[in-house]
């Protein structure tokens, strides 16, 4: 059984006010915060690094009655080194890319002996059964809807059939989709299994980030109670 999670993107927050966002992302409903780490090597950006996420971490402690998580998605070369210095800050899932590893068997190793949960994501152009051998392991796989690097991308609904056949092989994962959510393609994701769903400009853009939060949970919700999945 798995339950709908909706993790936010602070990509696409204001920077200048940022504690004060992700608050109100979590005030609106939000489960998990995403954290893109991006070296400017792996991928041809750079963001956010550890002082970061230390930074969010005493404004957002952990707490057991308020969400608090962090998602870190380490879009970085040589994700091994990082590893010690994003649990000394304060992730909660270490999230690193199979293309950036030379034995993401050992890694997945490494982050759970620092702590935190271990998760694997691939590109668009790697294909998704290089997972298969890593699910029992991982808490999490993730499949990347658009190329990584840049927020705002546009959706590839041709990556839903990699979420369809690990949904299909591991109907307990948490599966996650990121680039390109929202209001016009989440239901290609909910419907093919995807239960955490990062989004960023849909939601920290919002209106009301918290109605569309909650379109996005209603989604996904809908898809994993017809599979008898949903953990309610």
């Amino acid at each position: 059984m798995v339950k709908s999670i909706i993790a936010p993107s602070i990509l696409a927050s204001d920077f200048a006010n940022l504690g004060c966002n992700c608050h109100r992302m979590y005030d609106s409903g939000a489960d998990w915060l995403h954290i893109d780490v991006m070296d400017g090597h792996f991928v041809p950006n750079i963001s956010m690094g550890p002082p970061i996420i230390d930074s969010l971490r005493k404004e957002i402690p952990r707490s057991e009655t308020k969400a608090s998580f962090f998602d870190c998605h380490m879009m970085v070369s040589e994700p091994e080194k990082w590893v010690p210095e994003i649990a000394k800050a304060g992730g909660d899932q270490y999230t690193f890319h199979y293309e950036s590893t030379k034995d993401p068997v050992a890694l997945v190793k490494l982050i759970k002996s620092h702590g935190m949960k271990a998760a694997c994501a691939v590109k668009p152009g790697t294909p998704v059964d290089v997972l298969y051998p890593l699910a029992e392991d991982l808490d999490m796989a993730l499949v990347m809807t658009v190329e990584p690097g840049f927020g705002g991308q546009k959706f590839m609904p041709e990556m839903m059939p990699k979420v369809e056949s690990l949904r299909q092989k591991f109907p307990e994962l948490n599966i996650q989709v990121d680039g390109g959510l929202g209001h016009e393609t989440i239901p290609a994701a909910a419907e093919a299994g995807a239960n955490v769903i990062v989004a960023g400009t849909a939601v920290f853009k919002a209106q009301d980030p918290k109605e569309m939060i909650q379109l996005l949970r209603n989604a996904v919700n809908k898809n994993l109670k017809s599979r008898g999945l949903l953990d309610e």
